[in-house]
C-alpha cells in the first residue's frame, strides 16, 4: 500500500458499536494507508449527534448529520429542527444518509417519502450537499430527486446499472463506489465505473461494512479505501496515483465546507 496517498473516505460509520474496542487504532491504520480525511455519516439523531462528537474530537474527520430511512421510527416532533441545529456546525459538510429504503421497508414509503423531501428541502434551504441511501429503490429515488428542492449530492454506494447512473449525473449527482465494486461479479457496477465523467466519481468504505475483496465478509474500516480505489483506477485503466488527486478535487468541489476547513490548515 502506498501511504504516499492523500485520499478521502467519503462514507463510513466509525461511531458503530464494531469500532469500541479499537477505534482510535483503526483511525491511526486509516492514516497511515494514506485515508487523510474521512467523513462520518449519521443515520438517527444518536449517530448524527455521534458523528459531530468524532469530528471535533479528531481533526481528520468530518460529519454528515440526517435520517436514513430505516430509522424513520419514534422520532420526536422536533427531529428536522435537531438535524438543522446540528448541520449549522462547520464540520457538518452535508445532510444524510437520507432516501429509500425498499429492501427493509421499516417504513411505509409514503412516511420514507416525506422523511426524504423534507431533509432534502433542508439541504437546499441551508446551501448543503446531499448524502443518497438508495436500496431496491431507485427508480423512486430518481423520481423524487428530479422534482424536489434540493441541494448537489451524491449517492452514496452507488448500486445501479449505467441508465440509472445518466439519471443521477443529468441532475448534477455524483457516484460513490463501494467494496461491492471490487467483486467480481459486480460487472453492471464496472461498466458504470468505465463510463462515468472523471471529474463525478468517489469512494467510499461505508465502513463497517462492505469490506472489498479480499476482505469481503471481514468488518470493514478505512484503511482499505485502498482497494477500492485500485479496482477503480483499473477499471479506468489509469495508474491511482494519477487518479488520486482527481478523487481529492471531486470530494472538495461536492462538500464546499470541506474544502474551506482543509484550505485553513
Amino acid at each position: 500500500m502506498n501511504a504516499t496517498l492523500r485520499l478521502i473516505d467519503t462514507h463510513l460509520h466509525l461511531a458503530s458499536l464494531q469500532f469500541d474496542e479499537d477505534r482510535s487504532d483503526v483511525i491511526a491504520r486509516a492514516l497511515n494507508a494514506g485515508v487523510a480525511v474521512m467523513i462520518e455519516i449519521g443515520y438517527d439523531l444518536a449517530s448524527s449527534h455521534a458523528a459531530l462528537a468524532l469530528a471535533n474530537a479528531h481533526p481528520a474527520i468530518f460529519a454528515v448529520v440526517g435520517i436514513q430511512p430505516n430509522h424513520l421510527h419514534d422520532l420526536p416532533p422536533d427531529w428536522i429542527e435537531q438535524i438543522r441545529a446540528l448541520a449549522a456546525h462547520p464540520k457538518v459538510v452535508a445532510i444524510g444518509e437520507i432516501g429509500l429504503d425498499y429492501y427493509w421497508m421499516k417504513s411505509p414509503p409514503s412516511a420514507q417519502e416525506a422523511a426524504f423531501r423534507a431533509q432534502l428541502a433542508l439541504a437546499g434551504e441551508l446551501g448543503l450537499p446531499v448524502v443518497i441511501h438508495s436500496r431496491d429503490a431507485m427508480a423512486e429515488t430518481i423520481a423524487v430527486l428530479r422534482d424536489a428542492a434540493r441541494g448537489p449530492g451524491v449517492m452514496h454506494s452507488f448500486s445501479g446499472d449505467w441508465e440509472a447512473a445518466q439519471a443521477c449525473l443529468e441532475f448534477g449527482f455524483y457516484l460513490s463506489f463501494s467494496g461491492s465494486l471490487t467483486f467480481p461479479k459486480s460487472t453492471a457496477l464496472h461498466e458504470v465505473a468505465q463510463q462515468a465523467p472523471l471529474d463525478r466519481i468517489l469512494i467510499e468504505t461505508d465502513s463497517p461494512y462492505l469490506s472489498p475483496h479480499p476482505h469481503r465478509g471481514q468488518r470493514n474500516e478505512p484503511s482499505r479505501l485502498i482497494y477500492i480505489g485500485q479496482k477503480l483506477a483499473d477499471l479506468r485503466r489509469q495508474p491511482l496515483p494519477e487518479l488520486a488527486p482527481q478523487l481529492w478535487q471531486n470530494a472538495l468541489r461536492l462538500f464546499p465546507r470541506l474544502a474551506a476547513a482543509l484550505a485553513q490548515v
